[in-house]
């Protein structure tokens, strides 16, 4: 069985990535089933890839969790209650069981991160980059490279069900050791760059604007010099 392994999803300009995607579906029920390219897919039922829409898409009861992070274009998400206008660099998260209007311009892409559920939690929730964050824990010393970085986090989103978690986190430069990751996590840099160097020697830069996926047990080392600012989706 081959080692789980980060997946670059979408860089800050749009162009296209190497990673291996496959047109496929996520259930019978999927929205984008047609517009779907997907980088990962967990027995856990945690997904992620790219989606490139031109369409409008109508759902009565939107089939799983979705975190949606726009790279190329615009997305209008509306439900009765809400209209969200994402351009690039947005995201939000499209509740289980919400029903709703996407409307894609021509030429859109977004990153996502979907998640099965069965209880539904209806709605949608805009991630804010400038969301106003709280202390939060550090890396374990003992993987630490150096001094113990200052780190921030909120939740905007949070099913209990899933243990699925949306929101923004930020930290003051660090490096760390490699460790399996410890959950699945969707990660878009809002600010600052990042290396994750896997344990064979091979290393990826993440920069400002661009979407990555680690899945859960994937090993990966840290190394930031300079702040660093991201919407994640861990679960």
């Amino acid at each position: 069985m081959s080692q789980p392994t980060v997946l670059l999803l979408a860089r800050a300009d749009g162009s296209r990535v190497a990673n291996s995607f496959k047109a496929t579906s996520l259930s019978a029920a999927d929205p984008f089933m047609d517009a779907r390219q997907v980088a990962h897919t967990g027995a856990d039922g945690v997904s992620a890839g790219i989606v490139d829409a031109s369409e409008v898409f109508d759902c009565d009861d939107f089939p799983h969790t979705e975190v949606v992070v726009v790279h190329i274009g615009h997305v209008t998400l509306k439900t009765q209650e809400q209209t969200l206008e994402l351009g690039v660099g947005a995201s939000a998260v499209i509740g289980r069981g919400t029903a709703l209007r996407v409307d894609a311009q021509p030429g859109t892409r977004w990153a996502f991160c979907a998640v099965n559920t069965v209880k539904p939690t209806p709605g949608l929730t805009l991630l804010d980059p400038l969301a106003m964050l709280s202390p939060s824990a550090a890396p374990e010393p003992q993987i630490l490279i150096g001094p113990t970085p200052q780190c921030r986090s909120r939740n905007a989103f949070e099913d209990s069900t899933t243990d699925l978690r949306v929101g923004v986190w930020d930290s003051t430069p660090y490096e760390r050791h490699g460790r399996p990751h410890k959950l699945n996590e969707l990660m878009h840099l809002i600010e600052g760059s990042v290396t994750l160097l896997g344990p064979d020697g091979t290393s990826l830069t993440v920069n400002t604007g661009d979407s990555v996926f680690v899945p859960q047990g994937a090993p990966c080392a840290w190394k930031s010099t300079r702040y660093v600012r991201k919407v994640y989706a861990v679960k």
